[in-house]
């Protein structure tokens, strides 16, 4: 199992932490999205995860990476 670290901006509540986890879920190979509200923190667990794939989508939904 892989797991990626990402720190973004603006997840503000839990509605903020169930776009990241429902966005990333349509991703091939994740299987796991974890959000800490207070810190920003997203940890993606999943097979032959690819970085740029994710921070991508985390872009789209509107939360960049620090």
């Amino acid at each position: 199992m892989q797991i990626e670290h990402f720190k973004v901006q603006n997840v503000k509540c839990g509605g903020c932490a169930s776009n990241i986890q429902n966005g990333l879920a349509e991703l091939n190979g994740v299987d796991k999205v974890e959000v800490n509200i207070e810190s920003g923190e997203v940890d993606i667990s999943g097979e032959k995860l690819d970085r740029q794939q994710l921070t991508e989508m985390l872009s789209r939904l509107g939360y960049p990476e620090v």
